[in-house]
């Protein structure tokens, strides 16, 4: 063989492996399985919820009654309710302060002999203790038993909170000695809940007692215990045994928290201590703890208060360009606040974009606080903007707000915009007083504006 036909012999050779080997790349997925494909899928850990028709059904129905007819006409239909039908109607009920049924329903529950969980009954006590129905949370906490349902600590010390919370601390002690007659252990929150509740009272004394038997107990204290104690202390001025406190704190390998130091540096804010308090912030870091929000605000809080806006300012830089830290809606309200309060509101209306172009929400004081400061410069059509972007977001003025922008928009002259106001007003169901109704009718009468006094008219017998 020549050399030219060996080389072409070899050329198509190497072409013919070429096209085999791109044909092998480039051919359907073989059948045979790999190694992976063989092994047998493993299923899932986490188990998914059977979805029940009736509580997707229920989820789209805002009415109590409507809810209460939906739970019947499925019974009706022959569907068997359980545990999580019950509860879905008591939460929703509930949330709508719907009490009267609420409670229909409940002895519902509990003639039918169905087995409840301890929390759908503190979701019930939290809802009655935020319309101040300590008597009902009660009876409901007593009754727990009879549905078929242990109480714990958890459900009890949501009781003492709730009794708390609305002025019953006298109760909630009492409550609280006789823990054990319930069969109930008390731990840290129980103890933490009750000294709270004293020095609310300015029970210092008595908080001390009960401090003194949670060592006694072998109850450990938490950074909770001391914060309540030091925050009354530093309320009270006596910086000298706020700072003995934390000591035995350290000391009992309870660390504090910048919570613990912002109580301790407001203290020394309210003594005129600002710099000392300054001081503190950076202390702490040595000690172990970050400062926190709440440690800027504090400072911030209080040049605030004594007209130094600039230097609260200076702290809002470093906090954002040295600290890392993005300022939360707290922190924005601490300048908004006193800037509408030395009369620049369209300074605050400048936080107020600001905020929101760093990706931080306002919330219903913030807003609350510009219509006001607005309002309280006579620039009502710029308090009528941010008013309505106050709606828009789902926040609700105050009465005071609502009033003082529709009187100051009449005085301008701006009766369709007031008129507007007064109709948001009525929508959310908010009431002028006799004097302010007295004061507008007056004045819109004597201007003789038809569409106003027809608004007026329809409002008032609403009210009636």
């Amino acid at each position: 063989m020549s050399f030219l036909q060996a080389k072409k012999s070899a050329r198509r050779i190497a072409s013919k492996i070429s096209h085999n080997f791109t044909r092998t790349r480039s051919s359907p997925r073989s059948t045979k399985k790999t190694r992976h494909e063989q092994r047998p899928q493993k299923p899932s850990s986490k188990l998914q919820k059977p979805i029940i028709p009736f509580i997707t059904h229920l989820k789209q129905i805002d009415d109590p009654e409507s809810a209460l007819r939906l739970f019947h006409e499925y019974q009706q239909m022959g569907f068997k309710h359980d545990y999580p039908s019950y509860a879905a109607v008591v939460y929703k009920l509930s949330r709508h302060r719907h009490f009267e049924s609420l409670q229909t329903f409940l002895d519902h529950i509990r003639d039918n002999n169905i087995r409840c969980q301890e929390t759908i009954f503190i979701a019930v006590m939290q809802h009655y203790g935020d319309c101040g129905l300590s008597d009902r949370a009660i009876q409901l906490f007593k009754q727990i038993p009879s549905f078929n349902c242990n109480r714990s600590s958890q459900s009890f010390n949501y009781l003492l909170n709730i009794l708390v919370s609305n002025g019953r601390v006298s109760d909630a002690r009492d409550m609280f000695s006789r823990s054990s007659n319930m069969g109930i252990r008390r731990n840290s929150v129980s103890y933490n809940i009750i000294i709270k509740g004293c020095v609310r009272n300015g029970e210092w004394d008595e908080a001390c007692d009960v401090f003194e038997e949670m060592l006694e107990r072998k109850v450990q204290p938490t950074v909770v215990t001391y914060n309540s104690l030091i925050g009354f202390l530093c309320r009270k001025g006596d910086m000298e045994k706020a700072f003995r406190l934390l000591d035995d704190m350290t000391k009992k390998a309870k660390y504090p928290n910048a919570v613990t130091y912002a109580l301790l540096m407001e203290g020394l804010c309210s003594i005129r201590k600002y710099d000392a308090a300054r001081k503190l912030m950076f202390d702490m870091e040595y000690r172990g703890c970050k400062p926190g929000q709440v440690n800027f605000g504090v400072l911030m809080n209080d040049l605030g208060k004594r007209g130094k806006i600039e230097e609260a300012k200076s702290l809002l830089v470093e906090m954002k360009r040295i600290r890392r830290f993005k300022p939360d809606v707290v922190t924005y309200n601490i300048f908004i606040n006193y800037l509408c309060k030395e009369g620049r509101a369209t300074d605050a209306y400048k936080f107020l974009l600001e905020m929101q172009v760093e990706g931080c929400q306002p919330n219903s004081a913030t807003y609350r606080m510009t219509v006001d400061g607005f309002c309280r410069i006579g620039d009502f059509e710029r308090g009528l903007r941010v008013f309505n972007a106050m709606l828009m977001s789902g926040h609700c003025p105050r009465v005071e707000t609502f009033c003082s922008l529709v009187f100051g928009l009449y005085e301008m002259g701006k009766l369709a915009d007031a008129c507007f106001v007064l109709e948001e007003m009525e929508k959310r169901k908010k009431e002028f007083n006799s004097n302010a109704w007295e004061a507008l009718t007056r004045n819109v009468c004597k201007a003789e504006d038809t569409h106003a006094l027809l608004v007026i008219s329809k409002l008032v017998t609403v009210d009636d």
